[in-house]
């Protein structure tokens, strides 16, 4: 953990439909300084909507060799690469040699987080999946987020329906290659 890093703990009641995957999940979370809220709660997004055995959160800001989110399996062997905010084609590129599966979740605007990457060299870069939300879900939610959080989450039909600490809001899942 940082220096100077808040712990934050969610409880998560998750129902992702999509998947079949029901689970109450206690996530704790260290938010380094530097760290906005909406950057930590799409890490927790990104934590519960690829949610598996073997799922963890990296180091943090401190791990540049390591996503912000990654699952392995029982051997200890690397199953997915998953980054959260904007990282560069190199980091995806390496995240994709890695790992069977890569993907990127995002609060920002998906062409904007999609542009550097063209033209760049990101091996498969056509199964390396870009996840976004509605203009503004993140943000409108983050400003909800307690050191104590209770959460809801339902995925349904690619659409999630989110209560944090009593507020509610949902949107749309938008995900394409990042080829």
């Amino acid at each position: 953990m940082a220096i100077g890093a808040t712990i934050h703990t969610f409880t998560v009641q998750l129902s992702d439909v999509d998947r079949g995957v029901y689970d109450e999940l206690s996530i704790r979370v260290a938010r380094h300084p530097s760290e906005t809220d909406a950057y930590m709660l799409t890490r927790v997004l990104a934590y519960c909507l690829e949610y598996e055995e073997g799922i963890d959160f990296s180091e943090g800001i401190s791990a540049t060799d390591e996503p912000a989110v990654l699952v392995r399996d029982l051997t200890g062997a690397l199953v997915a690469w998953i980054e959260v905010g904007a990282p560069d084609a190199a980091r995806l590129h390496t995240g994709s040699m890695k790992a069977a599966r890569t993907a990127v979740y995002t609060h920002r605007d998906p062409d904007k987080v999609a542009a550097p990457w063209a033209g760049k060299r990101i091996h498969r870069g056509d199964e390396v999946l870009l996840h976004s939300f509605d203009p503004g879900f993140v943000e409108r939610m983050a400003g909800h987020i307690e050191r104590r959080s209770t959460a809801t989450l339902t995925r349904t039909e690619g659409r999630i329906y989110l209560e944090l600490n009593g507020v509610s809001d949902e949107t749309d899942i938008h995900t394409r290659s990042a080829a």
